[in-house]
């Protein structure tokens, strides 16, 4: 009787250590729902689904085959084949750059980092998002990228093509927080949506907002471009969580929440 009762209690931890791993994991770019406790205050973004309060961790592209540790738990994030991005710049000074260019870029780059490390705790997303310009995906999230036959980094943002003029709006409430002409990105604008929640938008030909102003969700921000280095006109839009970018297009799915909820329903 003892020997059944060792052997059952061996299952149950085998079956236990299974669902932790299964619960425990999650795609690159994308986010994982950790319960924490309610009526707390947070400075991570939180969302509350029928009474339970969950904060939304990032999984960084970069870790995948690897374990994020967050409040004690270890987190899988799967490595994953993203496909490959192969474009072809005709201005090679977009590409090659000049010193005077190197220094620009990296100059723009921590102005860029700088703006997206602080987050305003005075409004909240509920990570739902409108689209914020009407096109079709040119390039996905998480893309090898080959630029004139040369690897450069990862593809971290959605390329929306449309024409040039196509109005672009804000997809959620927030605070335009950096505007301006940068080497990469064209005319610039990143907006804040609190809580870590900071989305930006490149290329644009017309820039309708100015840096301090709020704007209200499905505002006008400014309209499609192809400003700094890109092949034609396009919105490349980034979407960072806590400083990580992630998959643009999980905020704009509708059912994403609903359906990572269903697959974590007994994390605790």
């Amino acid at each position: 009787m003892l020997k059944k009762i060792n052997l059952l209690i061996i299952f149950l931890s085998f079956v236990i250590q299974i669902n932790l791993f299964a619960e425990s994991q999650g795609n690159p770019g994308e986010v994982f729902p950790l319960l924490v406790q309610p009526n707390k205050d947070y400075t991570n973004l939180t969302i509350e689904i029928d009474g339970s309060m969950y904060e939304l961790v990032a999984l960084p592209f970069s870790k995948q085959g690897q374990y994020l540790n967050v409040r004690d738990r270890n987190i899988y994030i799967i490595e994953k084949d993203f496909g490959e991005s192969r474009i072809t710049i005709q201005d090679s000074s977009k590409v090659t750059l000049s010193d005077g260019d190197a220094q620009r870029a990296y100059k723009e780059s921590q102005l860029i980092k700088k703006a997206i490390s602080i987050s305003s705790t005075q409004f909240k997303s509920n990570f739902k998002f409108l689209k914020p310009v009407d096109g079709l995906i040119s390039s996905r999230y998480g893309k090898k990228r080959y630029i004139n036959g040369l690897p450069r980094s990862p593809h971290l943002a959605l390329d929306i093509a449309a024409p040039t003029g196509t109005k672009i709006i804000s997809p959620e409430f927030g605070k335009i927080i950096l505007v301006g002409d940068f080497f990469y990105s064209g005319n610039y604008v990143v907006v804040d949506h609190g809580y870590g929640l900071i989305t930006s938008y490149s290329h644009l030909s017309k820039v309708a907002v100015k840096e301090g102003q709020l704007i209200d969700k499905g505002q006008k921000i400014g309209e499609v471009g192809s400003t700094g280095r890109v092949t034609g006109p396009h919105l490349h839009w980034t979407v960072y969580l806590n400083q990580i970018r992630i998959n643009p297009e999980i905020l704009i799915d509708k059912t994403y929440l609903d359906t990572l909820l269903e697959l974590n329903i007994n994390i605790i």
